[in-house]
């Protein structure tokens, strides 16, 4: 790769995280489908949060997760997404560059609120997510900033962000900025409802100028509207560049140039909260990748990453990730 100012700029919702426990009885309360992520309004979200006890807001977002954890190995990053004039703006461009992500975006007045997600964390380490997707889904081509694009070894595009036309003209034309000057593509599908929506879009996206696809195994089983895992993933062999496919507890499979490289979990003695692991696995990834390592040595970054953040609440790192490079 050539000389660059970042080594990733990731592009996706800009939300703030607002994080709490409670029992499955809550869930059920409140009609929420344990492990999944469902949209809801602001009366929704004010009504989870009244019953809830203590709580922890950070800025969140899938891509920014992993922009921040490629910042905590060491790596440069940098993010583009769209917030609001408001409190929750505020607190998303307070923590991100304080993470050390360039992020310079401009607050938006237009009245639309900056997005925020409720993720309840049950005892067993599920998180179940309910967002509100607000002012990030805006996004359009004015909000993206080409030099910055230009100047990434690797832009990574969020898949959950691609419902609006507006967005998905943006990741195009980011698409074409990044292939224009030479750097890699990476795309995480981000979600199995979120392919169900866009499945021959993101097929051509793919086939068009992607040189990375994160999936996990619902993900990309939905992807080829298939049931099984293998078969999936011999269709990702044949379309795919380079193919990270998460498993959960069975690890992750790398797809490349007829090799499918198995990549074990990194043991932990207890989940806390699964928040952001496929967040954290793809920043140790792209980490080691934008570095020079093989593919197994990246992958097992992922891992480690991803094993780091399972074991305490939310989906930012407490602890430098680049100490995981000497394990």
């Amino acid at each position: 790769m050539s000389a660059s100012k970042y080594d990733v700029i990731a592009i996706g919702n800009a939300i703030v995280d607002i994080i709490g426990r409670c029992d499955d009885a809550y869930l059920t309360k409140h009609d929420c489908l344990k492990g999944h992520m469902r949209l809801v309004d602001a009366p929704t979200i004010t009504a989870l949060y009244r019953g809830l006890g203590e709580s922890t807001e950070i800025s969140g977002g899938s891509a920014a997760n992993t922009a921040v954890g490629i910042a905590s190995f060491g790596g440069r990053a940098a993010f583009i997404g769209k917030i609001a004039d408001d409190a929750f703006g505020a607190t998303f461009t307070r923590d991100i560059v304080s993470a050390g992500v360039a992020f310079s975006a401009a607050p938006s007045t237009i009245g639309v609120p900056t997005s925020c997600s409720l993720i309840l964390v049950t005892p067993d380490g599920e998180r179940t997510m309910n967002t509100m997707l607000g002012i990030s889904t805006h996004l359009g081509d004015t909000e993206l900033i080409p030099s910055m694009i230009a100047d990434a070894k690797i832009l990574y595009l969020e898949g959950y962000l691609f419902d609006r036309t507006e967005a998905k003209a943006a990741f195009r034309k980011a698409v074409s900025i990044a292939k224009a000057a030479g750097r890699e593509v990476a795309l995480t599908l981000s979600d199995g409802f979120c392919v169900d929506r866009h499945r021959d879009e993101f097929k051509a996206l793919i086939r068009d100028g992607v040189d990375i696809v994160f999936a996990n195994e619902d993900e990309i089983k939905s992807l080829y509207q298939v049931s099984d895992f293998s078969t999936a993933a011999k269709s990702a062999a044949v379309d795919m560049k380079l193919g990270v496919l998460t498993r959960g507890a069975l690890g992750s499979v790398i797809l490349s140039n007829g090799r499918q490289i198995s990549i074990p979990v990194a043991p932990v003695a207890h989940v806390i909260d699964s928040t952001g692991a496929g967040d954290l696995y793809a920043a140790g990834f792209l980490y080691g990748y934008s570095q020079g390592a093989t593919l197994e040595q990246a992958g097992r970054l992922g891992s480690l990453a991803a094993a780091e953040i399972i074991i305490q609440i939310g989906a930012r790192p407490a602890k430098a990730l680049k100490n995981l490079t000497h394990a």
